[in-house]
């Protein structure tokens, strides 16, 4: 019996040295060894044999990116608004025993210098320019934090602004002011396009006057070179037909006096006509001359026979 509770007392004491002595260190992991209270090594992923009673496990480190998120925070202005921002920042360990011995909690010291930086940058900004310079102060953030950290073996990757909350009356009257700047840039776009509307109009009018003038003018060309045309056209038949009748007339050898009346109703009609101007032949302005004579003749004798 006695043997027994020997063998259970030596097999306890072998699964107790075996558990102090192999360790198995997950993926992404690593374990911080200290020997008699001294930094030893850093136990990488995979099997890892520690000497029990003088080694110890003082750490177990992640080197997956992390993430932490700040507690919102009041932070005032250059306008002197207090605001409230919502931060997250990534970081990641890139050497786990600086970031074991170097700061006693390195998620704390982010967060406290996160907030310190947030209200220097925001403080030096007005309170439109924090809405608008989300990327910038992001940038600004990441730097600084990322510089101090450093020397903690980490590495801030980026950080975000979740959200920026002004207060309620602030708000409102931000709301009131954007719906103003919305109806302001609809009356500009508004009165634009009826200004365009009206140039456009009064520049097809005058060019529908330009072309209505245009063509009336041409027309009145037109009508005027026609009638012209025409006007001439009947005075050139008025005046071949005076010939015609003219030669049939010294063909038929009338007497001088039958030539000088056929002349004249000739030239009536060609003077009743529409033409303005007559064109009168040489041999009519002969016959003209004869009546002439005619007339003298007769009022002689009208003379003569008075007096007897």
């Amino acid at each position: 019996m006695g043997g027994i509770i020997f063998l259970i007392v030596v097999l306890a004491i072998i699964f107790i040295i075996a558990f102090k002595t192999i360790k198995i260190v997950r993926q992404s992991e690593v374990y911080i060894i200290e020997r008699l209270g001294k930094f030893h090594k850093i136990a990488d992923a995979g099997l890892t044999i520690i000497i029990p009673f003088f080694d110890h496990v003082r750490s177990v480190v992640s080197l997956k990116q992390q993430t932490m998120d700040i507690p919102p925070q009041g932070v005032i202005t250059k306008d002197n608004v207090t605001i409230t921002i919502d931060t997250v920042v990534f970081y990641k360990i890139t050497d786990p025993a600086k970031a074991v011995y170097e700061i006693q909690s390195l998620k704390k010291g982010i967060e406290y210098l996160a907030i310190t930086t947030i209200r220097d940058i925001v403080g030096k900004m007005d309170l439109d320019e924090t809405f608008s310079s989300r990327d910038a102060i992001n940038d600004k953030l990441r730097v600084i934090l990322d510089e101090a950290t450093d020397q903690w073996g980490c590495k801030i990757d980026r950080v975000e602004i979740k959200d920026i909350t002004p207060p309620a009356d602030i708000r409102d009257a931000m709301e009131k002011q954007m719906n103003a700047e919305r109806n302001k840039r609809a009356l500009i776009l508004q009165a634009e396009g009826e200004r365009q509307s009206a140039i456009t109009l009064a520049e097809g009018k005058k060019e529908a006057a330009i072309l209505e003038a245009e063509a009336d003018k041409e027309a009145k060309i037109r009508r005027a070179s026609g009638e012209a045309e025409a006007i001439k056209k009947v005075a050139e038949a008025k005046a071949e037909e005076i010939h015609m009748v003219y030669d049939a007339m010294m063909k038929a050898n009338p007497d001088e006096k039958l030539v000088q009346l056929k002349s004249l109703e000739a030239l009536k009609e060609v003077a009743n006509g529409d033409a303005n101007k007559v064109f009168i032949p040489f041999d009519a302005t002969s016959a003209l001359g004869s009546l002439g004579a005619i007339k003298e003749v007769m009022k002689e004798n009208k003379k003569d026979s008075k007096k007897e």
